[in-house]
């Protein structure tokens, strides 16, 4: 069974970006979310296997969202993306659970490579 994704990103472009990514590798995308508050919800929703979740996002940033999905399900596979020079906030979403965190623009190979290795 195809594993089940969420992708959380603000820009639409991103989303369609690693949608395309994952679709073409065998993934299911089950849900999108454009912040952390939609995150959350479509999380609830949705059950996915594993969110890809943006760092910098309006409302609700990406590690307050980790934490709250954090809350709901413990065992919540989660990672961050984020652009480079963001070093220090992605130290801060993986003391906060995050399994991995991939770079934009995105590589198609190491997008995989994390997810892969994350859902294990």
């Amino acid at each position: 069974m195809a594993k089940k994704i969420l992708i959380v990103d603000d820009a639409a472009f991103m989303r369609m970006m690693i949608k395309d990514i994952l679709t073409k590798n065998g993934f299911e995308v089950v849900g999108e979310a454009a912040d952390g508050a939609q995150a959350v919800e479509k999380y609830k929703e949705t059950s996915p296997d594993l969110v890809t979740m943006d760092i910098t996002m309006p409302e609700m940033d990406g590690i307050t969202a980790l934490k709250e999905i954090k809350k709901i399900d413990g065992s919540a596979k989660i990672i961050m993306c984020s652009a480079m020079g963001q070093q220090a906030m992605v130290i801060d979403a993986i003391q906060a659970g995050a399994k991995d965190f991939i770079v934009k623009p995105f590589q198609a190979d190491r997008v995989i490579e994390a997810i892969s290795k994350a859902i294990g």
